[in-house]
């Protein structure tokens, strides 16, 4: 399949660059093959879901990942953490005039951190103080680029879920933003179960697709840790006839990516994925999806059409458009239906 097989036209002002006042008060689309699509709001999913569900979130907690420096020679120095690889040491991206030289330092507002070399796109560099610590005392949120403005107050809060826990994601799973704790306790009374995941997003998120023919796209490598206990309540799921709902595309990801041979069972423990998701990928645990509206030509868009059906995603993103909804991950969401015609063929794994 072709890069322009996932375009499309979005007028500028339909890209929610603020959160909805409440969580739970963004809109739903639960888009229909044979029927209309349904305009809901988010926080009637408790009753789009049935007892017996079992809905499984990201608990992954947004990094304050970005931080403003300079090198020894004065040069200014913008760098993202994409990944804390031991107390004192990270992978960063780093933008800045000239490329900074191994062995050299960098002078952030209260902390320093050594060059140790590069791997790929990625600066390896050593910390002189933990690096959790530097990035919660000087870090800055790490809003996505299309927001085109600075992090506010509000969004240290509002870009971060309420379940978040175990630090490690330099952007927020989206589609969980939605969720405050009044619906959580709705899904509860109705019988939904829940279940958890942690999958350290990374920045590769917001990595465009540059090849025209989707499939020498590679993805960035993310980690992410499944317990014994989620694993088991997805095992008690599926006996007793109740879907698996992800929240976000993290979520689909992390479980996919665990799913072992055609059984479908789901390993816990820890691992990396790199798994890219086009049509023709035949899902083996997840029934239902919570997630928001991607951007045009975006890994994430693949993954959805992958998953519901190329033809409804564009008949679904044509109404949304037409209707008004926010884009993004301040913006409106779908839930979307695993569409058996789309379940025959593995998809790579990068």
């Amino acid at each position: 399949m072709r890069i322009t097989d996932f375009d499309f036209n979005l007028p500028d002002d339909l890209i929610a660059r603020e959160p909805t006042p409440e969580r739970s008060a963004s809109r739903l689309l639960v888009p229909r093959d044979t029927q209309p699509h349904q305009n809901r709001r988010f926080a009637d999913l408790p009753q789009l879901l049935a007892p017996g569900d079992l809905i499984v979130f990201n608990d992954s907690r947004v990094l304050r990942a970005r931080l403003r420096g300079h090198k020894q020679t004065g040069g200014a120095v913008e760098a993202l953490v994409e990944r804390v690889t031991d107390t004192h040491a990270a992978l960063a991206q780093m933008r800045m005039s000239k490329p900074a030289q191994p062995g050299s330092t960098i002078d952030w507002q209260r902390a320093q951190a050594k060059v140790i070399g590069r791997t790929g796109e990625f600066w390896q560099l050593t910390f002189n103080r933990p690096v959790f610590e530097v990035l919660e005392d000087e870090g800055e949120m790490p809003l996505p680029p299309y927001l085109n403005r600075a992090p506010g107050q509000d969004d240290d809060t509002r870009y971060q879920t309420v379940y978040a826990r175990h630090p490690g994601s330099v952007a927020a799973p989206t589609a969980g933003l939605h969720f405050d704790d009044a619906l959580l306790k709705s899904l509860a009374a109705r019988g939904i179960e829940r279940a958890f995941v942690t999958l350290h997003v990374g920045a590769g998120t917001f990595q465009p697709v540059r090849v025209d023919d989707i499939r020498a796209h590679r993805m960035h490598s993310e980690h992410y840790e499944i317990s014994a206990a989620t694993a088991a309540a997805i095992r008690a799921a599926r006996a007793r006839g109740g879907r698996v709902v992800a929240v976000g595309t993290t979520s689909l990801r992390t479980l996919e990516s665990a799913a072992i041979g055609v059984s479908g069972e789901v390993r816990s423990g820890p691992g990396d994925t790199a798994l890219f998701i086009t049509p023709g990928y035949r899902f083996q645990v997840v029934d239902a999806l919570i997630t928001n509206f991607h951007l045009p030509r975006s890994t994430l868009l693949m993954l959805v059409s992958a998953f519901a059906g190329i033809d409804l995603i564009r008949a679904a993103y044509a109404h949304a458009i037409a209707d008004r909804y926010r884009f993004f991950s301040y913006g409106d969401a779908m839930l979307l239906e695993r569409s058996p015609a789309h379940d025959h063929i593995p998809s790579q794994h990068a």
